[in-house]
């Protein structure tokens, strides 16, 4: 019988001790979720972050330094006799478990993580030189030495002056650079590889959507408020970024014409003080201003300003002034010895784009003029193959992950080049080019997984064959005659 006694007590203090692990677990974790949260006034709801040490109160309920402090004063200052008051029938003391009950239930806030402090991006020991720039460029853009050579040495001298602006009492002048050449040369991509190289926020916006203040259209301002966009509306961030315009030829002085020039000169003497550096309110996380969007005040002082353009008819009057001294005599040039100069505008002067239509203020805040090459046929094959994000580089990756190999003859690249030239359109024609060969074989590769090589001809590109197809485990393709893409399938 005493067995079964001590059985019976032994049972409930086991089941005792798991209650009590049960309900100290429960309080843990209570407690433990309730660290996360901030304690928040019971009376003004503030979190104890912004009202400071919170006077705990029976019940849970916590009152901040402030309210109590007008609770007291209230009680002072007041003209009723609490003791009065407490005599009076009908009052009574008051429950503090009635005030919990009755009031509702505050609502958590976590607290806050203390930011670590970030170190300056810039450091005038981690600028890049401007030949370790220009070999990153290399690596991406083909040719135009002269133009990259020109944009690190701006670049680098740009960061050098946001750096150690305060340094001393010698102010150095910003280096904006007006980029110049034919459509497709690499302007915007140089601009979009420039700023992911120096990890800086870029806006790249068209200058021919720009009007006058009060027209339909897109303020001066637009420009600053893309770029805090791309910063993440981050002010300090945005104020050492650049800001690509491109199509500044579109904004030229319209000539013999009658009418205001809203989206001309207009344009451009809207952007000088953008261009020297001042103090513009942009809308934050939109692009126009309202009364519902709250405005934020961005400097324009130390943003890079990269204007470019391909100026159609400037050629012209590079030519007019170069054969101005052709006249009468034995020492005459010829007029039409310009006429096949592909590069003349890398003889271009101040001069030159006044009479185009830029005015002089415009031009004196872009002291950095940098021109562009034309490209060749070698510059094109080289554009194919040799960026490491080359387009052939690309489609052959695309092809890799269905097991198959692409190769491109050198007489093909040959004959892309070929077309690209004769579009006019610079390096965008040979990505439509591309797109127009491969289309039938990126469709009809998946249908086949026997195939594990395609080699693309010349007569391929000219429409008189087909590509090359080997089966895998072909060492020696096989000879194929009129059309091998049709008798291998494609």
């Amino acid at each position: 019988m005493s067995d079964e006694k001590n059985t019976t007590i032994d049972e409930v203090n086991t089941d005792d001790q798991k209650l009590e692990e049960t309900v100290k677990g429960v309080v843990e974790d209570t407690s433990k979720d309730d660290s996360e949260y901030e304690k928040l006034c019971s009376i003004c709801h503030r979190p104890e972050s912004i009202t400071g040490k919170m006077i705990e109160l029976p019940n849970n309920l916590y009152v901040c330094p402030d309210c109590m402090q007008k609770s007291f004063d209230m009680m002072n200052n007041g003209q009723i006799d609490l003791n009065q008051l407490m005599r009076m029938p009908g009052v009574q003391i008051l429950n503090m478990q009635d005030l919990e009950n009755m009031m509702p239930k505050q609502q958590k806030v976590k607290k806050k993580k203390e930011k670590k402090e970030e170190k300056p991006e810039l450091d005038l020991h981690n600028i890049p030189a401007p030949h370790k720039i220009k070999a990153k460029l290399d690596d991406y853009v083909i040719g135009q030495e002269q133009a990259k050579k020109i944009i690190s040495v701006a670049v680098y001298n740009h960061y050098k002056r946001v750096v150690t602006d305060t340094m001393d009492d010698i102010e150095i002048e910003k280096s904006n650079i007006l980029m110049l050449g034919p459509t497709g040369s690499g302007k915007t991509y140089l601009v979009k590889t420039l700023a992911r190289l120096l990890d800086v926020p870029l806006a790249i916006t068209d200058a021919t959507s720009l009007t006058e203040a009060g027209y339909i259209g897109d303020d001066i301002e637009s420009l600053v408020s893309k770029l805090l966009a791309a910063a993440d509306n981050d002010v300090e961030k945005a104020e050492r970024g650049i800001i690509f315009v491109d199509e500044i030829d579109k904004i030229a002085k319209k000539k013999n014409t009658n009418q205001r020039d809203v989206s001309g000169e207009s344009v451009q003497q809207g952007m000088l003080k953008l261009l020297e550096g001042s103090d513009v309110e942009v809308p934050v996380g939109a692009n126009s201003k309202n009364a519902m969007v709250p405005l934020t005040t961005v400097n324009t002082r130390n943003i890079l300003f990269i204007c470019g353009g391909a100026f159609p008819g400037l050629e012209q009057i590079i030519k007019e002034r170069l054969n101005k001294h052709s006249s009468i005599g034995f020492i005459a040039d010829l007029k039409d010895k310009y006429d096949n100069d592909k590069n003349l505008l890398s003889k271009v002067t101040v001069e030159d784009l006044r009479n185009f239509g830029m005015i002089p203020e415009f031009l004196g805040r872009l002291p950095v003029i940098c021109t562009l090459q034309s490209l060749d046929r070698d510059m094109f094959v080289k554009i194919l193959k040799e960026p490491r994000n080359a387009i052939l580089k690309q489609y052959q990756k695309l092809l890799a992950l269905d097991e198959v190999r692409l190769e491109f003859e050198d007489d093909a690249l040959y004959a892309i080049a070929e077309k690209a030239m004769e579009k006019d359109t610079g390096a965008r024609a040979l990505r439509a080019i591309i797109e127009e060969f491969m289309l039938d074989i990126m469709y009809e590769i998946p249908k086949d997984d026997s195939i594990g090589e395609v080699i693309i001809t010349r007569d391929y590109i000219e429409g008189t064959g087909g590509p090359v197809i080997r089966l895998k485990g072909q060492e020696v393709p096989p000879l194929l005659e009129n059309n091998p893409v049709q008798e291998s399938g494609l």
